[in-house]
């Protein structure tokens, strides 16, 4: 018996997980830590608290499966975007990592658009320049901390300095890299032309790998530290998203997903390249070898209605402790009270800025229509009904993109039922779950099992592994009536756009 391990370093926590060939899932164990905040805007994380989180649920499945490592036919690594890792010439780390929701890099983005150009920008990396990605971010710490510039050596992102601790090799895999803004997407690999004009040496950047292709094995250290087997083979992996793209079966044209978590994305793969000249939606290498994914991205998705919950939602919380059940279980039976519309309440979800489709940093929520007649029900479903909305922004602009979505798949909060159907009444398009919600574990496992000849494709590997369940059709009488509604949610984001740049600068 041969078995696949997928680690997913997140945000909050990492999620280590042991499957067979077949994707079922044998074991698996989180372990969460802090994000640090120390200014406002700013978001950091130290990747010391990763590699700890990782070599502790390796040792954690190893214990709970009884699975010889020797068994473990490959390991597969995915992670956050966009995160930079500064190492020193003995592969210390310099400063905490700079992580994907940080907004401290205006200046540096808005030198990019000035200096580089917008046009070759997107030209070559497919995007314009974005505070969040990691060009911008490396750019402000040569700015900010030269000392720290000057002494690194090796510029990592989060899953691959995972992959440094394992096994001692400074690699990365294009999904990932994408994200940089430093990758010709076109060429799937580092464009040395920009890196000459950015000033940046290209002995910092690690090898470039396909996301199946064995990229490393685990050390000696390595294997000491977690428990595995000295030698085992490490795929390249992928970013996040690609991952979940893999682990949803989201590998061939036509197929789409919506993932709500902390921030939303709505993911389309193609085997072509396709990129939005505007810069509304991010164009990346995608985990299946010669292909493509455009995705756009909601800053507070699922963030939006954990905020919520924790401000507004005590009583419910109480009551969802005492039935045993989730919280947002009774969110949603709430929300079901209430007809399309909220009652002619409207929400914006721009707690953190916004990404797609508007790049505005300074976007804030909004709550739209409120009167003395809304209840927190109304409250609740104005927030589903907000995300919903922006993640058809996201879909959209890809279809304008001529990308023909027929088979979208929901993970993370839009798999609850009632969530699915929305979407499905939102897109006008049916959504499906899946039998088993694993989602970038899984698939990075599956690019570990294709990586060391298990399967010939990731597209065998997916077929193999993944099979959908309920699948939502969109209700008749509800897609009109959030049609009507949808102009005005975008109508309401263009008359504030002027006013948050306003609320910005206020002198407080």
């Amino acid at each position: 018996m041969v078995y696949l391990l997928g680690i997913d370093i997140g945000t909050s926590g990492t999620k280590t997980a042991l499957y067979d060939r077949r994707g079922q899932s044998v074991a698996s164990h989180t372990i969460e830590y802090p994000m640090y905040q120390p200014q406002n805007g700013w978001a950091e994380q130290e990747p010391e608290d990763w590699w700890q989180a990782v070599a502790g649920g390796i040792r954690a499945v190893l214990a709970a499966s009884a699975v010889a490592p020797g068994d473990i036919a490959g390991i597969g690594l995915s992670g956050q975007m966009h995160g930079l890792v500064l190492l020193d010439e003995d592969g210390r780390v310099l400063r905490p990592s700079i992580i994907w929701c940080d907004q401290r890099t205006g200046e540096q983005a808005a030198w990019l658009e000035r200096e580089i150009g917008r046009e070759r920008l997107v030209a070559v990396t497919a995007n314009p320049a974005i505070t969040g990605f990691t060009a911008a971010k490396l750019l402000w710490v040569r700015d900010h901390e030269p000392d720290v510039y000057r002494r690194t050596r090796h510029i990592l992102l989060p899953k691959d300095y995972i992959r440094y601790r394992l096994t001692g090799a400074f690699a990365t895999e294009v999904s990932d890299a994408s994200g940089m803004q430093l990758l010709n997407i076109g060429k799937r690999d580092w464009d040395a032309p920009l890196l000459a004009d950015l000033r940046i040496d290209r002995a910092l950047l690690a090898d470039v790998y396909e996301s199946p292709d064995i990229s490393a094995h685990v050390s000696a250290e390595g294997a000491a530290a977690t428990g595995l087997l000295a030698g085992t083979p490490v795929a390249g992996g992928a970013g996040d998203n690609a991952a979940a793209a893999v682990g949803t079966g989201v590998v061939t044209e036509g197929r789409a997903f919506t993932t709500i978590g902390t921030s939303g994305v709505v993911y389309a793969h193609t085997n072509e390249m396709h990129i939005d000249p505007a810069g509304r939606v991010h164009t990346f290498c995608c985990a299946v070898p010669g292909a493509w994914h455009v995705m756009g991205v909601t800053q507070g998705a699922g963030l939006s209605l954990q905020w919520f919950r924790n401000q507004f939602c005590g009583s419910l919380q109480s009551e969802a402790h005492d039935r045993g059940i989730s919280v947002y279980r009774l969110m949603d039976e709430l929300a079901a009270t209430v007809p399309v519309g909220s009652e002619r309440l409207i929400y914006l979800p721009y707690l953190m800025g916004e990404r797609t489709p508007h790049l505005n940093p300074d976007a804030r929520g909004v709550f739209f229509g409120l009167s003395a007649m809304h209840e927190t029900r109304h409250l609740i479903r104005a927030v589903l009904e907000g995300v919903s909305f922006s993640q058809l922004d996201s879909l959209s602009i890809i279809r304008g993109m001529g990308l023909d979505v027929d088979d979208m798949r929901a993970t993370g909060g839009g798999a609850t039922p009632f969530w699915q159907q929305m979407l499905a009444d939102v897109y006008n398009c049916p959504v499906s779950t899946l039998a088993e919600n694993e989602g970038p574990s899984l698939g990075v496992a599956l690019l570990a099992a294709t990586g060391v000849g298990l399967y010939d494709s990731v597209p065998e590997a997916c077929a193999a592994a993944i099979e959908t369940a309920k699948t939502a059709a969109p209700d008749p009488e509800r897609v009109p009536r959030y049609a009507a509604i949808y102009p005005l949610y975008q109508e309401i984001y263009r008359r504030l756009e002027p006013l948050y740049q306003d609320l910005a600068g206020l002198p407080l």
